[in-house]
């Protein structure tokens, strides 16, 4: 188990539960009581910790080396029933963007999501969760074969941003985003969108587009990650705390700010100290979503999923 410098505290309380777990194997002598009281104290450690999460901690949280990715929520929620598609039609396979079809409780969905990879190898062959266009154009593609038969699509984002790259522009990556954006807008079948981890700029919201849109606890949606805005307001990275307090970007501050449709609870700890109660969490909410959106119209979806969209923000018209 890897630890953030905020998770120490929980750290050397564990250790101290494995040594007595070892020791009363070693001297069969009875340290239940030593046991159930280190116990308690972890789990009251834990509470302080996570009622008391800076901005920047949930950020770091949202990036724990631990934390499930893409794939491992597709797997669990299909029991692995899924068939991976591939390819944009046009360019190639963009291995960050992940999709296909999947049998949630024997019912047939689309799943879309970024994965960044468990390992270096894995994290350079997903590029790092940062699609290129053709990995917008396969999820649009795969969006549109959801529509033709009538099956929901759920997304999961997960990327530190759309690939950056002059080679990725030159293919059109704005293009890309935007037209994912009117597409899922008019997309005739429920989209319900979950933010597993990081939900950075253009690269989340190229799949974003949602009639429910949820966030887990510990992370972050925002138009540039708190490193970037630490580098350009002051030239530096050393004022992220700062930036990512500012830039209002956990769970909280986007269900505040009506941006996001719901906030879903993780265990204590986050969602990599117990994976699959997480994954049941996520389950609940896709299962609960897709029963009350499809009691509506096509018509009744886009347009409410249109007027969320379009009331959020201030503009003004001269």
């Amino acid at each position: 188990m890897d630890y953030l410098d905020f998770e120490l505290p929980v750290k050397e309380i564990e250790e101290q539960i494995a040594k007595a777990l070892q020791l009363q194997e070693e001297t069969k002598v009875d340290m239940t009581a030593t046991i159930d009281e280190l116990k308690r104290r972890l789990i009251e450690t834990r509470k302080h910790i996570h009622e008391n999460l800076t901005a920047w901690q949930r950020v770091q949280l949202s990036r724990h080396p631990n934390r499930p990715y893409t794939l491992a929520y597709i797997n669990y929620l299909t029991g692995g029933k899924f068939l991976e598609l591939h390819g944009d039609r046009g360019v190639k396979d963009d291995k960050a963007m992940v999709g296909g079809w999947g049998l949630l409780d024997g019912k047939g969905v689309m799943f879309i999501g970024q994965q960044k990879g468990i390992n270096t190898k894995m994290r350079q062959y997903r590029n790092f969760g940062m699609a290129n266009p053709e990995g917008y154009r396969k999820a649009l593609r795969l969006m549109k074969m959801a529509e033709k038969f009538g099956k929901p699509v759920v997304t999961i984002i997960d990327t530190p941003g759309a690939y950056p790259g002059l080679e990725a522009e030159e293919r059109g990556q704005g293009e890309a985003i935007a037209r994912n954006l009117l597409e899922m807008s008019m997309l005739k079948v429920p989209i319900i969108c979950i933010i597993i981890g990081e939900g950075a700029s253009g690269g989340a919201l190229g799949i974003g587009v949602g009639d429910r849109v949820y966030m887990l606890e510990n992370t972050w949606y925002s138009v540039i990650s708190p490193e970037s805005c630490s580098s350009i307001l002051w030239r530096s990275w050393n004022f992220k705390e700062k930036a990512a307090e500012a830039l209002k970007l956990t769970a909280k501050d986007m269900l505040e700010h009506k941006l996001i449709d719901g906030i879903i609870p993780e265990p204590l700890g986050g969602a990599h100290t117990d994976q699959e109660t997480t994954f049941e969490t996520v389950k609940r909410y896709i299962k609960a979503a897709i029963e009350e959106l499809e009691k509506l119209s096509p018509e009744e979806r886009i347009n409410q999923r249109i007027e969320k969209f379009t009331s959020m923000g201030v503009y003004a018209e001269d």
